[in-house]
Formats: structure tokens, sequence, C-alpha cells
């Protein structure tokens, strides 16, 4: 929960997050501060900056005065910079887990496979330098055509709070690589994180200007938008605001990537390995404290699957609350405990059961925001909890009749980022692969990740924009292309054409 003060502080041990712009920290325009809370306790932990459209003004102009120098290098020296922060990060896991279990909630082990995770996309940023060259060719005689990338220029990236480091990472590393100058918003509920790496990137030999971070909420948001001198913005949070990012910053043509919700779901069939597939689905659904866009919130099952079922039931019930490996931790505030809750009282009053309930949980532990694994069986279609993204620990099922049933269901749903088929027969995989509606598909997965080169996006309303957010996709996203077409000689006698 985030509540605005006026007051600079309440106790010394509560940390003051001001922006950071030109490689120093600025205190708000505004003189205005959040109070950002643990989820696990509700105790205050940090004041973050509360800015504005004149703090954004000041972070592009950092940003434009460090551009020229940093977009100048070679793509292997600014590649040599991220790569020394990758070496930080590593060197300080402990400490930025730490940040992560405090400011989100995560388990322990959820924290370091975020921090882990993060690093991938700077590894791979790291190998710009062969993966970034352009094409050349011989077009016609004597006339060749060579292609090159270039920086957009300033970016600025606006990221949610289910990921402190991870999410940044998506856009943070291929902007930098590529050449661009980066304006961060951090979600205000979990601004810790990548306030700490702001400082390893500075020690990583970055240059002032070129990494800033505006704090703040939606005038932060519609600053960066509306800025004239920003080229390129991404956005990660829910579809009713990727969809008013998108259309706000194409009122100024900017480029724009803008990852909304999901809602989705798994299939299994008669013949999926029954705990192999139990165990997947019960980590798709509470992982994170089913608090990520790649949770799977809805199963399928073809035909009467019991025995799945009652082993989902069984291998769920097992959790217990907490922050260590393996435990689900707490959802972020009062506000998403309480809507998770509706759901779930919804669902029970329009005739659903609740097979593994975890609404006690909100009142057995007195402090933070706690809300156990929940499993209901629906009979009723129509039910929200089967359409809406919760965002919560919560798995429905339905039984269909058949996998035309099955995959008519799922496209009908308006999100579109992922689906699983849980099958071990590969003509049935095949089949849904080629149906389900969405831009990445599991096979006996539950939250199929694609991992670099490939890249994380979705389709339908789950993204709104140009192209994918990791891999080969944020390096399309975050460079031009510029073709040069070059003739040093004139055409030898009688071989003349229009290039020539």
């Amino acid at each position: 929960m985030t509540t605005e003060h006026v007051a600079k502080r309440s106790k010394p041990d509560v940390k003051i997050l001001d922006n950071y712009i030109s490689g120093k920290t600025v205190a708000p325009s505004t003189g205005k501060y959040l109070s950002v809370t643990a989820p696990a306790t509700g105790e205050e932990i940090a004041r973050v900056a509360l800015s504005e459209a004149a703090d954004v003004d000041a972070a592009v102009a950092g940003a434009l005065a460090a551009l020229p120098k940093w977009s100048a290098l070679t793509v292997k020296a600014r590649s040599q910079v991220l790569y020394k922060f990758r070496q930080l990060v590593l060197a300080h896991r402990e400490e930025l887990a730490d940040l992560v279990v405090l400011e989100h909630g995560k388990n322990r082990v959820e924290a370091y496979g975020s921090i882990d995770k993060g690093v991938e996309t700077v590894e791979w940023a790291c190998s710009l330098p062969q993966v970034c060259q352009g094409r050349y060719l011989e077009v016609s005689t004597g006339v060749t055509c060579h292609e090159v990338r270039e920086p957009v220029g300033v970016v600025a990236s606006i990221v949610p709070f289910n990921f402190p480091f991870m999410v940044p990472m998506w856009t943070l590393p291929i902007a930098l690589a590529a050449g661009n100058a980066y304006i961060l918003k951090p979600s205000e509920k979990v601004p810790m994180t990548m306030y700490r790496v702001k400082d390893l990137l500075k020690e990583a030999g970055l240059p002032d200007g070129v990494f800033s971070i505006v704090n703040g909420t939606a005038p932060v948001v519609n600053a960066f938008c509306d800025h004239p001198k920003i080229n390129a913005v991404t956005f990660v949070g829910s579809s009713k605001v990727a969809e008013l990012v998108s259309h706000r910053a194409r009122l100024t043509n900017k480029r724009v990537l803008a990852l909304g919700g999901a809602k989705n779901h798994m299939v299994s069939m008669p013949d999926c390995n029954i705990p192999m597939c139990a165990n997947d689905i019960v980590a798709s659904f509470t992982g994170c404290c089913g608090q990520r866009c790649m949770a799977a919130s809805v199963l399928l099952t073809v035909g009467k699957q019991e025995e799945l079922v009652k082993k989902i039931v069984e291998v769920a019930s097992n959790l217990k609350a907490g922050q260590a490996g393996g435990e689900v931790g707490p959802v972020i505030d009062d506000l998403a405990q309480q809507r998770i809750i509706r759901y779930i009282n919804e669902a029970e009053a329009s005739g659903a059961q609740i097979l593994l309930d975890g609404r006690g949980w909100a009142t057995e532990r007195k402090e933070g925001w706690w809300i156990g694994p929940t499993i209901i069986r629906h009979t009723n279609r129509a039910d929200p909890a089967l359409h809406d993204e919760i965002f919560g620990p919560v798995l429905s099922i339905l039984e269909v009749e058949s996998k035309e049933d099955a995959i008519a269901i799922e496209n009908a749903n308006p999100y579109g980022n992922a689906a699983c088929i849980y099958t071990n027969a590969g003509a049935t995989a095949e089949w849904f692969s080629k149906r389900f509606s969405v831009g990445m598909v599991g096979v006996n997965i539950g939250v199929p990740v694609p991992r670099e080169p490939f890249s994380f996006g979705g389709s339908n309303i789950s993204k709104f924009g140009d192209m994918d957010i990791t891999g080969d996709g944020g390096l399309e996203f975050f460079t031009k292309r510029k073709k040069v077409t070059t003739k040093w000689n004139p055409p030898a006698a009688g071989r003349q054409d229009w290039m020539s």
C-alpha cells in the first residue's frame, strides 16, 4: 500500500528515495513522497519521491546531454560497461535478493531466481557485438547496400511491482548496449531494488545522465508519453493502462511497446503425466503468489480427471505461508488481498466448489497481506474468476467435453500472453500449439517464458505496440535501421541499369 506524504521523514530508519538525474540524487519538485510498506508485515520501509512533468524534463535534459558521447562509443565499448555491471550484480546478489524479499514479499528462492533471470538479459546484451551487425549486399553492378543499427535516442520504461529487478532488466541492458539514454520509472510500490542498482551501474562506469530514475505515479507516466524529446516508451502492467499508454505515446509519434495483463489457460488431456502435471500446475499458479503475467490461472480438463484434480489439491495444500524457499509469500498490499478474496467469495456464491480455501491466511496472520493457494471448481462458465485477471494464487478448474471445446474457450479469452497443453502425445501438442491464441505456448510447461535470443511478448490485449520486449525483439525495438547505398566507379560500357 502507498500513502502520500508531504513531510520528509517519519523516523530515522525509513529510507528516503529521491530521483536520480545526471548522476545525482535530486528531490522531487513537488516536495512530496509516498510511503512504501513491506507486504509481509505492513511496516513502512521507505518513502519514495512523488514526481511530476518538471522532474521528467530535468531527466530528459540530462539524458540528451549524455547521449552524444555514449552513442558514439562502439557497441563493444558499451557492452564492456554492461559486463562490469553483470559482475557487480552477481557480487551483490545477496543484497539485491534481500531488497526483493523485503519490498515485494517473494520467497528467498524466487528472489534469487528473479535476479538470475535479469542477469540473463544483461548477458545477452553483452553479446550484441556478435549479434547486432547489419547486412551487406552488392545490389547492382558496382552498387552496394549495407545496413547499420543506430540508437533510437532517449527511451523511457515504466515497470510494474511484481519483479523489482527482472522486469527493468527486460529493457535496460539492451537499450543501453544499443546506445540509447534510458529513463526508468519503477513501481512506486517497489522502488528500493532499482535505487540500489543505480549505484552498481555508476560503479560499472556508466556515464552520468545515461541512466536516470524518475519516481512517481501517473503524472510521470503521462509526462513520458507527452515529452517531445523522448523517442520510445515501454510499459508493463495492466491491459487497461497499457492501451492508454500506447495510444497517448502514439500521439507524439513515439515508438511504443506496452505489455498488458493475462488470463493464461492450461489444458490437460487424459494421457498427461499426472505427478509431473500436478506439480507444474501448482508451481505455475502459486509461484510468486500468483503475481506474474505468466501465471496460469485456468485449468481446462478434457473429460473427468479426478485423479489429476486430487493430486493438484494435495500438492497445493502442503504449501505454507512464509518467505523461505518453497513457501508462498504475501501479496503486494491490502487492496490486492481484498480483490482476490472478493473473486473467491463471488465464485462460491455462484455455486462453485472451493476445493482448497486460502482465505484463512488473511486472518491467521496478523501482519501483512497474505492469501493462501485456492482451488475453485466451476460449473458456471460465466463466473468472473474464469475470465478476469485475479493476480493471486487462485486456480479455476473447468471440465470440458473435448479439445475443440477447450480451444474455443481459450480463444474466446481476450488476453493472449500464454497457454499450455499437458499431454504425452506429440500430435495433440502440435494441434494445440497451432490453435492457441497467444504469443507464448508451453508443452508440459506451465510458465513458458522464452529465453534469449527468443523474445518475450504476447498478443491480443496482452500487448499494444511494436515488437517484443527482450532478445531479438528488444534489439529491434531499441534500434533504427539505416541503409547506405554506395557507388564509387561509373558502370562499365554497356552495363547501365536503373541503380547505376
